[in-house]
């Protein structure tokens, strides 16, 4: 996969918090793109922040800005609850992605599906979760079914919501 993805906090500090993040470098190799918003809450974590940085000054991820009185600027204020609408209020980070998805293309990598399924509906983004992206790295057999339980273990000890108990038990319920 060639496309960028945005990352959202909940998705990548899942792999941060198991040091995993060397499956998205493999999967996803200088296309992990991480808003602004998303890094500082990122860094507000000293270990969270010296893993991403570790992306960042490798060159695998870049931190990308949303630029002030641009459209996805106002998607953005307009998510965030920083304009008058009818909309569903979400965190600057989940809006940060959706807003630079819709705009720059790319896909949006977040979990945090309760919040932001209707805007990737509204707007017709591609998306995807640690989930899916942890049955891509053992599809194309960057890890075996053991090692995605382990890790799928270690997210879940983590507190990231993955949809399953087990990797292999999400893996069933997906396969056709």
């Amino acid at each position: 996969m060639s496309d960028s993805l945005y990352f959202d906090n909940d998705c990548i500090s899942a792999f941060l918090w198991t040091k995993t993040e060397w499956i998205l470098e493999s999967l996803f190799p200088n296309n992990i793109l991480v808003p602004k918003e998303v890094y500082i809450e990122l860094s507000k974590v000293p270990y969270l922040k010296g893993r991403i940085d570790n992306l960042i000054n490798s060159g695998q991820a870049t931190i990308h800005e949303i630029i002030l009185g641009s459209e996805e600027s106002n998607l953005f204020q307009s998510l965030t609850g920083l304009t008058e609408g009818k909309r569903i209020v979400i965190g600057k980070g989940e809006a940060a992605v959706l807003s630079l998805v819709k705009f720059r293309g790319g896909i949006v990598a977040s979990n945090n599906l309760k919040d932001i399924s209707d805007y990737i509906k509204e707007y017709s983004l591609r998306h995807t979760t640690t989930a899916d992206i942890l049955v891509k790295a053992f599809e194309n057999g960057l890890i075996t079914e053991i090692d995605a339980n382990n890790i799928w273990a270690n997210m879940l000890a983590k507190k990231r919501k993955l949809g399953a108990t087990t990797f292999s038990d999400y893996y069933k319920s997906k396969s056709h």
